[in-house]
Order: structure tokens, then sequence, then C-alpha cells
């Protein structure tokens, strides 16, 4: 199975694995429970918008500990190429306006992979899988 991160889970993975929920937790920690980990690029740059407002803080400088949590052992960076900014703005049914999320919810389309968040909104959005 292909699981891809949402931000907040990447960042937990990273810095405050006890924040995950066991079934994420435990998913994480078995390398052969999925063929793929994928990250959206685009999670990246919501990482460092909460740097640049405050609302978290790291425990390393930015850039080291992006190159180490990108770093993880079978995860895959997936680019913002076009096609899938392009469908970000073409998900079927309602989806809020994030365009962060669309572009996640995008990519997992693209990826055919199961988002792993706690969002409440993208769990609710039936087009996309997705798991807590």
């Amino acid at each position: 199975m292909k699981y891809l991160l949402d931000t907040h889970t990447w960042v937990w993975w990273n810095a405050r694995p006890d924040a995950l929920s066991p079934a994420v937790r435990e998913l994480l920690s078995d390398p052969a429970a999925c063929n793929e980990l994928l990250l959206s690029a685009i999670s990246v740059w919501e990482l460092c918008k909460l740097l640049e407002k405050g609302k978290i803080g790291l425990s390393l400088p930015v850039e080291d500990w992006i190159r180490q949590a990108l770093d993880a052992p079978g995860l895959r960076l997936v680019p913002l190429t076009p096609r899938i900014a392009y469908r970000s703005t073409v998900l079927p049914g309602p989806f809020h306006q994030d365009p962060a999320d669309q572009i996640i919810i995008a990519t997992a389309r693209e990826e055919n992979a199961t988002i792993l968040t706690r969002d409440a909104r993208i769990l609710g959005y039936r087009h996309a899988q997705s798991l807590w």
C-alpha cells in the first residue's frame, strides 16, 4: 500500500511521534507495512510557513531539520507537478479552499495513495482515501 503523509503527520513523525494515532505510529514503525511512503513538496512549504508565523519551533536549524526529516528510509518527496497543480483546482465534489490541502489531496489521488492525517476535513472527503 502507498501512503502520503499530511504535513502535521510528517512533522509529528519526526518531532513528536507520541502525537500520532496508535494506528499511524504502528504503520510508520513497520517498513514492511507500506510499499511507498510519500510526502508532497507543499508540506515543506507549509512547515516553513508555520515556522515563519511562530506556530511551531524545531530542535535544529530549519534546513538541517528538513534535510534529516526528508532522509527517512523509504520516504519519497513528490514534486508539485503542473498536472498536480491543475488537478488540485478541479477536485471532485465539495472541498474547502485551503490550497495546501487541495495539493495534498490531488497528490494522493495522482499517486493512488492513502493520506495519513488527523485533519477532519480530509478524513471526511469521500474522493480520497485517508487514515488516522
